[in-house]
This record gives structure tokens, sequence and C-alpha cells, in this order.
């Protein structure tokens, strides 16, 4: 089965593998890791083309997940998913509350100071625990990139997803 995914967002992704049997190891970038089982169906891409992934049975293994794909029963056959992003359409994923958005919805955002100077573009999201912290390439300071806490109110004054541009109040020499 394959298809055209309209908003396809990134989940998680698949390791190496872990058995002669065709399990492999994966990698959940879920906030809460076990509800990547929530968001179905799953798809890879392979040669330019989303291939879905019937998944069979997965455990808990350490700090991750052990996946098995269905008519997948050797190390062999498995080795073909190593390192392929999870991804689901975008329209599998919950409605946020008012104030929460998804990386999807951060990443390709322009920064704007408060001043109204133009700082970059978030071009990844780093998760650090304590909060979110944008990777800001930025358009001063020879293209450097900067990181920019995503503190709401702290720093992040305004979210605008319809204009995708984010206002902050951040020095950026810190």
């Amino acid at each position: 089965m394959t298809t055209h995914l309209k908003q396809p967002v990134i989940v998680g992704k698949i390791g190496s593998t872990y058995s002669v049997r065709g399990w492999l190891k994966m990698f959940s970038f879920t906030e809460k890791t076990d509800s990547i089982f929530d968001y179905q169906p799953w798809f890879i891409q392979h040669k330019n083309h989303w291939q879905f992934i019937d998944i069979e049975d997965w455990k808990c293994h350490q700090q991750d997940f052990l996946l098995k794909i269905k008519n997948i029963d050797e190390k062999e056959k498995a080795q073909h998913f190593v390192n392929a992003e999870i991804t689901v359409d975008a329209s599998q994923l919950p409605v946020l509350e008012e104030g929460d958005y998804y990386w999807k919805d951060i990443i390709g955002c322009q920064i704007i100071h408060i001043s109204g100077d133009v700082i970059g573009t978030v071009v990844s999201m780093i998760e650090t625990g304590a909060n979110d912290v944008m990777v800001v390439q930025t358009q001063i300071q020879d293209h450097k990139s900067c990181l920019v806490p995503f503190l709401c109110d702290q720093v992040v004054k305004k979210v605008d997803k319809v204009m995708q541009q984010i206002q902050v109040d951040w020095d950026l020499d810190f």
C-alpha cells in the first residue's frame, strides 16, 4: 500500500535490527513516547514513494521500543527499514490547546526581535527536558545559528502560525 501524505510529520525513527527474526529498534519523537502507537497509519519514504508500515507487534526495551513489522521475519529483510523515519499525516495528530504548538508549526518560522529586527529562521528544535529550544539560522552575525529557548511569555512573546512568525525578546549575544 502506497499513498500520498498531505502533511507528513516525522514521529519517530527505526534504528538497527535487533534479532534474526526481523525485530527492529525504534525511537519515538512524541512527547509521551508510547503515544507514537496512537498515530496510525505509519509510512516510510522509499525511492521517493510513501510505503505503508503494518505493525505486527511492539514492546518496550530499556528506554526505547522494539518493533516487528508484519511479514518481515528475517534480519536481512528488516535491514531495509534501518534508519527510516516513521511518518504520519498531520491529520492523525490531536488538536492542541491554545498556546501549545507542534514542532512542525515552529520549524520554518521567521524569528523577529521585539524591536522589529529579523533575526532568522527556525531550522530545528532541541528538547532539553526543561524546555524546548529553537535552533535559529540567523540573518545577522555571519549567518551563524543561535539557540533561543521556547519559553512563552518570558522569551517568546507572540506566535503567528498563519504568518509563520515568532516574536521574541532575546539577546543574541547570550
